[in-house]
């Protein structure tokens, strides 16, 4: 077996999403032949990339079957997250990727989709940090165990910066870790934009793979504020399958549709699509309408990133501090790790298809 015989073999094996095979997208590493013994590591395009076993099988079989029956074939990963930030000296240079959560309306589950979706890529082996951009509404102290806990200042070049806290392995920076949780925040709009502007330019995020912004409901000041300061990804839209929740997350879409918002969105997620009793794991029952979130997608031509249920553990984490993806709820545990898988996906094939200067910006 010789170098070439191995690549020519692998070049037949496509990543899934970029449509192109493995050797073309360069994603063939470390290749090491001793004997019947391959060994070589593959790319991927995001620690939290779902394929990862249809790659390692494709690929094994491919040498099997078009070099050497007999090889006795190590498959090993590594990542390199994929961005467009070519030139990252602005604000967030640390940050890969900012992917932000909408919603039309508020109670459709906006912050427990974002928490677990973060945690979820993060698990995935990215590094991950989570801003609670929902100013009046803070969810996140409560959804992590972190009430009352305050973030830590530190000095850099000369400038105090505040250090998030961490929880879970990922990083959390939330109003909520800066008020009394008793105490309304009443501001008007520019001092509420003047906060999001602080957690982005103030805040040491370090480098990360995904920065998940959870984002207040509807669309308003403290959105186009965080789409002038940072290049945004793409965004995720939240809705549930009544229609009353997609009247509203047609706004949400219209908004980052509209010409002067250049910010494409990632795909839609339906929350609360079915409530699955503890005592009857296989039955779903459509509380709220069958596949509302699902016919959306489809009506706008948008990525349907997958459906969660409703059920009582969900609930119960986000209070208790605890988040789904830390208990052992399987049912529920997989469809957020199917969703997260999705994201990861529909970032890196984004990625790889705009150009550079597509990247997200208000336009005045």
């Amino acid at each position: 077996m010789t170098e070439q015989d191995i690549l020519k073999a692998l070049s037949n094996v496509q990543e899934p999403d970029l449509g192109k095979d493995l050797v073309t997208l360069n994603m063939v590493r470390d290749l090491k032949i001793d004997g019947n013994n391959v060994s070589f590591t593959i790319v991927l395009t995001t620690p939290a990339c779902p394929m990862k076993d249809h790659m390692k099988n494709a690929s094994e079989n491919a040498i099997k079957i078009l070099v050497n029956k007999e090889a006795k074939v190590t498959v090993n990963f590594t990542s390199q997250t994929t961005t467009l930030r070519a030139d990252r000296s602005g604000a967030l240079p640390g940050v890969r990727n900012i992917i932000a959560v909408v919603s039309g309306k508020g109670g459709v589950g906006k912050s427990t989709v974002s928490a677990n979706l973060a945690l979820a890529l993060a698990q995935g082996g990215a590094r991950v940090g989570l801003m609670d951009a929902d100013i009046y509404g803070p969810s996140v102290p409560i959804m992590f165990g972190v009430r009352g806990e305050r973030p830590m200042m530190k000095d850099m070049g000369g400038k105090g910066v505040i250090v998030p806290l961490e929880r879970f392995g990922m990083k959390l920076m939330s109003i909520g870790l800066l008020v009394d949780e008793k105490n309304a925040v009443v501001w008007r709009g520019p001092m509420a934009s003047s906060a999001i502007r602080q957690f982005v330019t103030d805040v040491d995020w370090g480098e990360l793979d995904y920065l998940v912004v959870d984002m207040p409901p509807g669309t308003g000041d403290i959105h186009l504020t965080l789409m002038q300061t940072v290049p945004v990804t793409g965004v995720v839209v939240v809705t549930t399958p009544q229609d009353v929740a997609l009247a509203d997350a047609k706004k949400g879409i219209a908004m980052f549709g509209q010409a002067q918002m250049n910010v494409p969105i990632i795909g839609l997620v339906e929350n609360m699509s079915y409530f699955t009793p503890a005592e009857l794991p296989n039955n779903k029952y459509y509380i709220f309408g069958k596949e509302g979130g699902k016919r959306l997608a489809e009506e706008y031509d948008l990525p349907f990133l997958g459906q969660i249920p409703l059920v009582q553990s969900i609930r119960e984490g986000g209070d208790q501090g605890v988040p789904i993806l830390m208990t052992s709820e399987e049912l529920t545990k997989q469809a957020f790790y199917d969703f997260a898988g999705n994201v990861a996906r529909s970032v890196s094939m984004r990625n790889a298809r705009m150009r550079g200067e597509e990247i997200a910006e208000v336009v005045e």
